[in-house]
């Protein structure tokens, strides 16, 4: 029996429903069964965007599509901020995988030392420079395969099914850009295995 809950969280414009989607299809491509459920905050660029994603094994059932609180695997979230807004959700022994760049989209926004105190403090964190790894990839807009990459060796799919969907996902819209992001994914994925090893 297998279940698997994961929360992704980040605000409009950052690609947090790209996140879903590639780690959505890559389990429904090993016969997972998958449960999807997008809240959006604001519908506009900065405002705050959550999509819960629930996964089980082949021919089990998933009660409903929102992950309980308390209940999630992994926290996914492309601001650290938000990564910190939906612990509630996390389960004990859950794992909270956060880009390191902010985006200051409210007054009285916490000072980035500080946020990074609070997510590294958790039991079972990676705190990822993905704006960074998506440049050294080639191409900025790539943050979000970045982040796939640094969840990957926590989620419950292969490394190749998770890397062939996101090829063909992107293919569509050009090899190079599908080369980008394969990088991108491939960037974030031996960051987060570092740290693991460390």
């Amino acid at each position: 029996m297998m279940k698997y809950d994961c929360l992704l969280v980040g605000v409009g414009g950052q690609g947090v429903l790209s996140v879903a989607a590639v780690i959505a299809h890559s389990a429904a491509k090993i016969n997972y069964s998958v449960r999807q459920s997008e809240v959006h905050g604001m519908a506009q660029r900065g405002g705050a965007v959550l999509a819960h994603l629930r996964l089980a094994g082949p021919g089990e059932t998933i009660a409903g599509d929102l992950v309980p609180k308390g209940a999630a695997d992994i926290i996914i979230s492309m601001e650290p901020l938000e990564s910190l807004r939906y612990l509630a959700w996390l389960s004990p022994g859950g794992m909270v995988v956060s880009s390191a760049d902010s985006l200051i989209n409210i007054p009285n926004y916490p000072e980035k030392e500080e946020l990074e105190k609070a997510v590294k403090s958790l039991p079972k964190s990676a705190y990822i420079p993905a704006g960074e790894l998506a440049r050294e990839a080639g191409l900025a807009r790539t943050v979000n395969m970045v982040m796939v990459g640094a969840a990957s060796p926590f989620l419950p799919i292969p490394e190749d099914v998770l890397e062939n969907t996101i090829v063909g996902m992107f293919t569509a819209k050009g090899r190079e850009l599908a080369e980008f992001n394969k990088k991108a994914f491939q960037l974030g994925r031996s960051l987060s295995l570092d740290n693991i090893r460390q």
